[in-house]
């Protein structure tokens, strides 16, 4: 299996103002306690793309892992706010044959290229 794409959710380009703010309250020690948790969460998440399926994980202690073949993918929205547009960053739903997307990854870099790698 070729891997194409092989990311983890961003900090600061998807929640700038949340970032600066978390740094700021690291003065006072409870920002370094967002920012941890918030590195965390961030880092126990990762979208991966190969040439024949999509695999996203998420969790640190125990795992869930949604896996679906790039044959079945239906339809990949890409959903974008002002500030994810400027930053290059996103929302990644994938659906399957459900009216409900069978992976949402939030907060990933290049959502554009992502959903191209996909359909193509």
């Amino acid at each position: 299996m070729n891997e194409l794409y092989s990311e983890h959710p961003v900090m600061f380009k998807n929640n700038p103002l949340g970032f600066i703010a978390s740094l700021i309250l690291c003065v006072v020690g409870v920002g370094l306690i967002i920012f941890l948790v918030w590195h965390l969460k961030n880092k126990a998440s990762k979208l991966i793309v190969t040439d024949k399926e999509v695999l996203f994980e998420q969790g640190l202690l125990s795992k869930e892992r949604s896996e679906v073949s790039i044959s079945s993918v239906r339809t990949v929205k890409v959903k974008q706010s002002f500030f994810n547009r400027i930053f290059g960053t996103g929302t990644i739903e994938i659906y399957t044959a459900g009216d409900s997307p069978e992976i949402v990854a939030v907060g990933m870099p290049d959502p554009n290229k992502i959903r191209e790698l996909i359909k193509n």
